[in-house]
């Protein structure tokens, strides 16, 4: 407890430091905080789908924004619990805060979901994932998701589609803020957060704490008794310089550090702890070189280090014996780097051509079983034409080859095209594109189980939709179709009289579904917006651990119905309600379909309200779970009962 208190003061001794320039600077050059400016409606701009901005109505891609904003209003904690809501995407975790979280898109595994963060790669070089248990949603302006392959501009990794986080860019007068929230699970959360600009810097800090200590990874209703803590520390920083003739310099930071108790399936692990440790960092550097000619280096790189031992006890929670849990440590580094150098050419006012290379290395190893580090490098060269005639017509395509150190070339390509009426504010939109995702480290060179003959994992996918604005673009509708098919998905078979398991390239699946939405700006103050998603998946030809047939059997944990809704309500300027409703249907917990591990329905609502007691003070309180559902995304791991959050928040 000491050193929390330790830490807790270390905390807000650097928030106070940090507001010391803030504050001065204002008070040094005499400046008054400016009277609010009238707030002028622009067009959402999208930079993943092209890797150049984009008007919203312009996209030839499904794309969804989850603004910076609606993640504050809504008291929104863990980035995983805003992508619960989003579109086409399956997200499900083991157990409580800190636990491990995959997401999913379109019927598409985790390891074909590409995560960025301010253009860093940080899907994990041994598993091929990124792990969401501890990135919160601090100093975030924007999350970006892209689904479908999009390997043409990405390469490996974003076969399903792409994820990507942006940190907040300073702006305006610099100002200060710092909150505290305590709760349900004996959660207790403090940070506080710097931004603003002056003269050509800009900036925009954050630094926070997040420890609970009572909620238990394993189903407490299957007979765990352990409550399980999880502690993170997580600081995020962006420093942005603008440069003559427009050009632009930035640099980014995010780091954390969280330690989770942890339980396995059907086990009450007492004392297994995991600890991770992730530094990513980035620079870029965008430059118009002439009045048709920019061009934009990035370069990134994410370092992360988990340590996991077990517990020395645990308890059956089907039998109720408890017992000696099986001895393990585990220390695995990674190491991600990136560079990459694009070109923008304005060839004629309806042509855009954008060309770039792009160098990625992977590192990792695992000190207590593979000491020796092992390499996967690959150089990519790709080229995309975008074409807009008149603000009516747009089209996209390109191609990309990708060349590696350890395996064979991959080539991909992509192609979309839309039509706009904005008479009637109708859009029609479609895409076909090929994927293919890299083999991990652990799943080349892991003793006993990698096999260096490995191939890349390739993918076919095509999307078609309509975007639909009505009542003066108070009412969006869309709706679209989507199919995928995966080719030489890399599977585990084991000979269980050799006790040896080898990875090899032996299924493929298929996978189709409807996407239906909607956001209704029902009067000021009153907001509406919803979700539908329809996955069917199957298993082509495929084998489970031991050789036994797939065939026909549908992906475990994808559920063919997916929704959610959410509700805005602000009945007077200082006061916001927001309410969330998330469906997810029946689904199989694991490859063969088995009847005792199929997993019903739930329903889960989740409520937040603020309120503006006056310029610098907020108060706030949130429920998880509202009508205290009982359910599981994974079979026998835990969920929030009903929890009670509340905090206060001053902005200087």
């Amino acid at each position: 407890m000491q050193s929390v208190n330790v830490y807790r003061s270390v905390l807000f001794s650097i928030c106070a430091f940090l507001s010391f320039p803030v504050i001065w600077s204002v008070k040094a050059f005499g400046e008054e905080p400016a009277e609010t400016e009238p707030v002028i409606e622009t067009r959402e701009v999208v930079i993943s789908a092209t890797k150049t901005p984009v008007p919203g109505s312009h996209l030839t891609s499904a794309v969804e924004v989850i603004r910076g904003e609606e993640l504050e209003q809504k008291k929104i904690k863990m980035v995983v619990d805003a992508l619960r809501l989003a579109q086409g995407m399956a997200v499900f975790s083991n157990g409580g805060p800190g636990t491990s979280a995959s997401v999913r898109i379109r019927g598409a595994s985790d390891t074909h979901t590409l995560v960025l963060i301010d253009g860093v790669i940080v899907n994990s070089p041994t598993l091929g994932s990124y792990d969401f248990a501890n990135l919160t949603t601090e100093n975030i302006e924007r999350i970006e998701i892209l689904r479908g392959a999009q390997s043409m501009l990405y390469g490996s990794d974003a076969m399903g589609g792409v994820i990507n986080i942006i940190t907040k860019k300073g702006s305006g007068v610099p100002t200060a803020n710092a909150f505290m929230e305590y709760g349900s699970f004996a959660s207790l959360r403090e940070g506080g957060q710097v931004s603003g600009a002056k003269g050509p810097v800009d900036f925009s800090m954050s630094l926070s704490r997040w420890d609970t200590s009572s909620f238990s990874a394993a189903n407490y209703r299957r007979g765990a008794t352990e409550r399980d803590g999880f502690h993170n520390w997580q600081a995020s920083a962006r420093l942005g310089f603008a440069l003559p003739k427009d050009g632009r310099l930035d640099f980014t930071m995010r780091w954390y550090n969280a330690d989770v108790n942890t339980d396995d399936t059907n086990r009450d692990v007492f004392g297994s702890k995991n600890s991770t440790n992730n530094l990513i960092l980035s620079g870029s550097y965008e430059q118009p070189l002439t009045n048709w000619w920019s061009q934009k280096l990035t370069v990134a790189q994410a370092d992360e280090r988990d340590n996991f031992v077990s517990g020395p006890v645990q308890k059956d929670l089907q039998t109720g014996i408890v017992g000696p849990a099986f001895a393990f440590t585990s220390s695995i580094g990674v190491l991600n780097r990136r560079v990459e150098w694009q070109h923008n050419f304005q060839v004629a006012k309806p042509l855009l051509i954008t060309a770039g290379y792009q160098f990625r290395e992977e590192q990792g190893d695992n000190a207590d079983i593979a000491p020796s580090s092992k390499r996967i490098a690959s150089n990519a060269g790709f080229a995309q034409a975008q074409v807009n005639v008149f603000d009516r017509f747009f089209a996209t395509g390109g191609v990309r080859q990708d060349s590696y150190n350890v395996f064979s070339d991959a080539t991909t390509y992509r192609t979309t095209a839309g039509i706009l009426v904005p008479e009637t504010g109708t859009k029609f939109r479609g895409s076909y594109a090929t994927g293919y995702r890299a083999p991990t480290i652990n799943q080349l060179f892991f003793p006993g189980f990698g096999n260096p003959n490995l191939k890349p994992e390739k993918s076919q996918s095509m999307d078609a939709g309509i975007d639909q604005s009505l009542f003066g673009d108070r009412l969006q509708l869309s709706a679209g179709y989507f199919w995928n098919h995966f080719n030489a998905l890399i599977q585990t078979l084991c000979d269980p009289s050799f006790f040896a398991c080898v990875a090899n390239n032996v299924s493929q699946v298929r996978t189709q579904g409807w996407e239906l939405g909607f956001k209704y700006a029902v009067m000021e103050g009153l907001a509406l917006r919803g979700q539908y998603t329809y996955t069917l998946t199957r298993v082509i030809s495929g084998l489970d651990l031991t050789g036994g047939v797939l065939d026909g059997r549908r992906l475990p944990r994808w559920p063919i119905d997916q929704a959610s809704l959410g509700f805005t309500y602000q009945p007077i300027q200082p006061v916001h309600v927001n309410l969330d409703y998330r469906f997810v249907g029946a689904r199989n917990n694991n490859a063969n379909n088995d009847p005792g591990q199929k997993m019903g329905s739930f329903g889960v609502v989740n409520m937040s309200a603020t309120y503006d007691v006056d310029k610098q003070w907020q108060v706030y309180g949130r429920i998880d779970n509202l009508f205290n559902q009982r359910y599981e995304e994974i079979l026998t791991f835990g969920t929030p009962i009903r929890s009670i959050f509340g905090g206060v928040k001053f902005t200087y």
